[in-house]
């Protein structure tokens, strides 16, 4: 059955967590690709082929990272949570599934035909003129934007309608309110990254100039377009790792979730605040100045939604009895990972430092701390708390222990160091590099911590295989 259309959401979540953790393997082999690019100085894939495989890479990253909390352990926990016998819409809920094969397969295609060189944003013009492989990659993200929409839909009809009684919107488990409001952000704003790329490909197939300054287009319509998307779309990925961060933290206190209503505030505060700061992104795009400080402000303040969250989680593990275990490691790794990302995610919202930071290393450290040291970190928190839920055993405690350690070491190891090369100007999205700029030693360590991290996926594999087998 897990094999088939089926629509028990159980099977469903099931089905979207193993699909996920397959990708998100393929992704982090990619991304070793990279780093021994990047190791030395010398050219070993040569531009071309370093583009596509970062291009891939992030996609793949971007796609667990959507879809792995909201559609895996969402589907599998929101029902029993509230009280639920299953999703609003079960055959909806199949087909938002099995949709994301059919994207995997153009994704995993596309190299075959070109590929994309882009990046996973896909600006114009390169990629209106560039190799066919890109056609697939819109086509494979419009068809996900779909899975996405329709998964958020269903996510809202059935935490607003389907509770149990006496099961009140306040009474809900906050993992229950990180997805429903999650949820949201992914109905409302999913369409316009599918409308941007239906515009490139209008642009690449049907000769428009929607994009071309020279045919009274406009490149930055694009970025609009892009960023209104792909910054809430952070907090789709963010939200749901925050609420499985919070379920472990008030379980392994042994005491209740501190500040459950501004908790709650809190993401409802992040879902309003999202959709006007996206704009941050092009402080150095060519925008109208006039729009700078008032983007500026509203992403300075995006932080006290945040801070809510993180007042909840601090307050709930103070003088609680702590229980060490390795889902509640992880957990306290999420506070610890995603503050840095926040910290630094100010500098990067001030117009006078984004100049001086924009397209830097110091970018792809902040990001990474977010959504791999918050969204990557909580799944495992979540996947080793739920898992005896999913399948009657459990995952070995001391094995769980050691791939926390190395996962720790090692991406503190990876995306520490690309702070400091940022700062020293290193560009992203370089395959290549000259001797003497001072960024060796920075790149060495990084790729050191990344295959440190890869070593830390592997003993989880061999947990989890362990786990099922015996």
């Amino acid at each position: 059955r897990f094999f088939c259309f089926n629509t028990d959401h159980k099977v469903i979540g099931v089905q979207y967590l193993v699909t996920f953790v397959i990708v998100f393997g393929l992704a982090g082999l990619l991304a070793m690709v990279v780093r021994w690019e990047l190791l030395t100085p010398a050219r070993d894939l040569g531009g071309d082929a370093y583009n596509q495989v970062m291009s891939l890479h992030g996609i793949l990253m971007v796609a667990v990272a959507v879809a792995a909390v909201l559609g895996g352990l969402g589907n599998y926990c929101v029902p029993l949570m509230i009280g639920a016998r299953d999703m609003a819409f079960p055959r909806l809920n199949a087909l938002s599934y099995w949709l994301i094969p059919p994207v995997a397969v153009l994704l995993l295609t596309a190299p075959f035909v070109g590929g994309w060189d882009s990046g996973w944003t896909a600006y114009p013009p390169l990629s209106v003129v560039n190799a066919g492989g890109q056609v697939l990659f819109i086509v494979a993200i419009v068809i996900f934007g779909l899975s996405s929409i329709l998964g958020g839909l269903n996510a809202i009809a059935t935490i607003l309608r389907m509770r149990a009684p006496g099961m009140t919107m306040l009474r809900m488990p906050i993992f229950v309110w990180s997805v429903f409001a999650a949820s949201i952000i992914s109905l409302l704003f999913t369409q316009f990254f599918a409308a941007s790329l239906i515009l490139v490909l209008l642009d690449r197939v049907a000769g428009t100039q929607f994009f071309e300054a020279a045919g009274g287009g406009n490149p930055l319509l694009y970025q609009h377009l892009f960023w209104f998307y792909s910054h809430p779309a952070v907090y789709v990925m963010i939200l749901p790792g925050f609420g499985i961060t919070l379920e472990v933290l008030a379980h392994f206190s042994r005491k209740p979730l501190f500040a459950y209503r501004a908790a709650v505030a809190g993401f409802l505060g992040i879902v309003v605040l999202s959709g006007v700061v996206w704009a941050h992104h092009m402080f150095t795009s060519g925008m109208a100045n006039f729009m700078q400080i008032p983007f500026m402000t509203l992403t300075e303040l995006i932080s006290i939604p945040t801070g809510l969250v993180f007042l909840s989680a601090l307050g709930t593990i103070w003088r609680g009895r702590l229980w060490l275990r390795t889902p509640m490691l992880f957990a306290l790794a999420v506070l610890f990972n995603f503050a840095i990302g926040g910290v630094t995610g100010i500098y990067l919202a001030d117009v006078a430092t984004d100049i001086h930071l924009q397209d830097t290393y110091f970018v792809v450290a902040h990001f990474h701390n977010t959504l791999i040291g918050g969204t990557v970190f909580a799944i495992f928190a979540g996947i080793y708390y739920w898992f005896p839920k999913m399948t009657g055993r459990m995952l070995d405690e001391t094995l769980g222990k050691i791939q926390f350690a190395i996962m720790f070491i090692g991406f503190n190891l990876t995306f520490f160091p690309m702070h400091m090369s940022g700062l020293l100007g290193m560009p992203r999205r370089v395959y290549t590099y000259s001797e003497g700029m001072g960024w060796d030693l920075w790149n060495l360590l990084s790729t050191i911590g990344a295959f440190t991290i890869a070593a830390a996926v592997l003993v989880f594999m061999i947990n989890f295989v362990v786990s099922i087998m015996l």
